[in-house]
Protein backbone atom coordinates (compact mmCIF):
# COMPACT_ATOMS: atom_id res chain seq x y z
CA UNK A 1 0.00 0.00 0.00
CA UNK A 2 1.41 3.42 -0.89
CA UNK A 3 2.62 5.86 1.69
CA UNK A 4 0.13 8.53 2.69
CA UNK A 5 0.19 11.24 0.03
CA UNK A 6 -1.08 14.77 0.30
CA UNK A 7 -4.69 14.47 -0.71
CA UNK A 8 -6.74 17.47 -1.70
CA UNK A 9 -10.22 18.04 -3.04
CA UNK A 10 -10.51 21.53 -4.51
CA UNK A 11 -13.94 22.86 -5.46
CA UNK A 12 -14.42 24.98 -8.56
CA UNK A 13 -17.66 26.69 -9.57
CA UNK A 14 -18.28 26.42 -13.33
CA UNK A 15 -21.88 27.66 -13.34
CA UNK A 16 -24.67 28.49 -10.93
CA UNK A 17 -25.75 24.84 -10.98
CA UNK A 18 -22.49 22.91 -11.46
CA UNK A 19 -19.38 22.42 -9.35
CA UNK A 20 -16.20 20.48 -10.10
CA UNK A 21 -14.30 18.69 -7.33
CA UNK A 22 -10.66 18.34 -8.41
CA UNK A 23 -9.13 15.26 -6.79
CA UNK A 24 -5.39 15.19 -6.16
CA UNK A 25 -3.59 12.31 -4.47
CA UNK A 26 -5.20 9.25 -2.91
CA UNK A 27 -8.76 8.34 -1.98
CA UNK A 28 -8.83 5.94 0.95
CA UNK A 29 -10.97 5.61 4.06
CA UNK A 30 -8.71 8.26 5.64
CA UNK A 31 -9.94 10.77 3.02
CA UNK A 32 -13.48 10.82 4.40
CA UNK A 33 -13.38 14.15 6.26
CA UNK A 34 -11.62 15.99 3.43
CA UNK A 35 -13.86 14.55 0.69
CA UNK A 36 -17.10 15.17 2.57
CA UNK A 37 -15.96 18.71 3.38
CA UNK A 38 -15.36 19.29 -0.36
CA UNK A 39 -18.78 17.87 -1.18
CA UNK A 40 -20.34 20.16 1.42
CA UNK A 41 -18.61 23.19 -0.13
CA UNK A 42 -19.66 22.10 -3.63
CA UNK A 43 -23.24 21.28 -2.77
CA UNK A 44 -24.76 24.71 -2.25
CA UNK A 45 -28.27 25.92 -3.03
CA UNK A 46 -29.28 25.31 -6.61
CA UNK A 47 -26.41 22.95 -7.43
CA UNK A 48 -27.72 20.27 -9.79
CA UNK A 49 -24.46 18.54 -10.78
CA UNK A 50 -21.23 17.55 -9.10
CA UNK A 51 -18.40 16.72 -11.51
CA UNK A 52 -15.49 14.70 -10.11
CA UNK A 53 -12.14 15.37 -11.80
CA UNK A 54 -10.03 12.23 -11.35
CA UNK A 55 -7.13 13.42 -13.53
CA UNK A 56 -4.97 14.03 -10.43
CA UNK A 57 -5.85 10.71 -8.75
CA UNK A 58 -2.81 8.68 -7.70
CA UNK A 59 -4.44 5.78 -5.86
CA UNK A 60 -7.87 4.60 -4.71
CA UNK A 61 -8.67 1.50 -2.67
CA UNK A 62 -11.91 -0.15 -1.56
CA UNK A 63 -12.28 2.37 1.26
CA UNK A 64 -12.13 5.13 -1.34
CA UNK A 65 -14.78 3.39 -3.44
CA UNK A 66 -16.94 3.25 -0.32
CA UNK A 67 -16.53 7.00 0.16
CA UNK A 68 -17.60 7.61 -3.44
CA UNK A 69 -20.73 5.56 -2.77
CA UNK A 70 -21.42 7.70 0.31
CA UNK A 71 -20.95 10.88 -1.75
CA UNK A 72 -23.25 9.47 -4.43
CA UNK A 73 -26.00 8.70 -1.89
CA UNK A 74 -25.75 12.22 -0.46
CA UNK A 75 -25.91 13.74 -3.95
CA UNK A 76 -28.92 11.61 -4.88
CA UNK A 77 -30.72 12.81 -1.75
CA UNK A 78 -30.13 16.37 -2.98
CA UNK A 79 -31.34 15.42 -6.49
CA UNK A 80 -27.89 16.09 -7.92
CA UNK A 81 -26.21 14.31 -10.83
CA UNK A 82 -22.71 12.98 -10.25
CA UNK A 83 -20.41 12.88 -13.25
CA UNK A 84 -16.73 12.08 -13.61
CA UNK A 85 -13.83 12.43 -15.99
CA UNK A 86 -10.09 11.83 -15.95
CA UNK A 87 -10.34 8.19 -14.87
CA UNK A 88 -7.50 5.92 -16.00
CA UNK A 89 -8.42 2.71 -17.80
CA UNK A 90 -7.73 0.81 -14.56
CA UNK A 91 -10.20 2.89 -12.54
CA UNK A 92 -12.77 2.85 -15.36
CA UNK A 93 -12.68 -0.95 -15.10
CA UNK A 94 -13.16 -0.74 -11.34
CA UNK A 95 -16.17 1.56 -11.83
CA UNK A 96 -17.59 -1.03 -14.26
CA UNK A 97 -16.91 -3.99 -11.96
CA UNK A 98 -18.50 -2.23 -8.98
CA UNK A 99 -21.30 -0.90 -11.21
CA UNK A 100 -20.55 2.65 -10.11
CA UNK A 101 -20.59 3.53 -13.81
CA UNK A 102 -24.36 2.94 -13.75
CA UNK A 103 -24.82 5.71 -11.17
CA UNK A 104 -21.96 8.05 -12.10
CA UNK A 105 -21.76 9.42 -15.63
CA UNK A 106 -18.23 8.66 -16.88
CA UNK A 107 -16.87 11.04 -19.51
CA UNK A 108 -13.65 11.39 -21.51
CA UNK A 109 -13.11 15.10 -20.84
CA UNK A 110 -14.22 17.96 -18.65
CA UNK A 111 -16.06 19.49 -21.61
CA UNK A 112 -18.05 16.27 -22.13
CA UNK A 113 -18.91 16.04 -18.43
CA UNK A 114 -19.96 19.69 -18.26
CA UNK A 115 -22.10 19.29 -21.39
CA UNK A 116 -23.82 16.27 -19.79
CA UNK A 117 -24.33 18.34 -16.62
CA UNK A 118 -25.91 21.11 -18.70
CA UNK A 119 -23.20 23.58 -17.72
CA UNK A 120 -21.52 24.20 -21.08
Amino acid sequence: MPETTATSFDVREVSATTRVIEITGDITAQSEDVLMDAYGRASGDGVKAIVLDFSGLDYMNSGGIGLLVTLLVRAQRQHQKVLAYGLSDHYRQIFELTRLDEAVGIHDSEDDALAAAGAS
